[in-house]
């Protein structure tokens, strides 16, 4: 799976709220929240069909685009590179930091102690 930029997570943010929009909506929405030009968010649109994250149909008003993959799906490919950039590859020792680092509250330690427990079991 390809790995998506910061900027591409923007513009995936709109397609998934959305589940379809044209290139002009998805321009409307993002040039309320970014200072991008037009021409840059047609570019991360183009970018995305390339990586096969996105998909298109021709529209009365031009390409509308919808999702290829879920959020979900684009979270795992994210999570699992960082793990493997930051913590070389080893869960345990990026939950280790976590749990350390992190301010949990108990009910937020016996979530992850459920989580924990679920696991086990599978």
């Amino acid at each position: 799976m390809p790995r998506v930029s910061d900027a591409e997570w923007e513009v995936l943010r709109v397609l998934w709220t959305q589940n379809e929009a044209s290139g002009t909506e998805v321009v409307s929405v993002l040039q309320k929240t970014t200072d991008w030009k037009p021409t840059t968010i047609r570019t991360l649109l183009s970018r995305l069909v390339n990586k096969g994250v996105i998909g298109f149909r021709p529209g009365l008003a031009g390409h509308v685009y919808f999702p290829l993959m879920t959020e979900a799906e684009c979270a795992a490919v994210e999570r699992r590179t960082f793990l493997e950039k930051v913590y070389r590859g080893d869960p345990r020792s990026m939950l280790a930091a976590f749990l350390t680092e992190e301010r949990l509250t108990p009910e937020d330690l016996d979530a992850l102690r459920q989580l924990l427990d679920e696991r086990r079991t599978r």
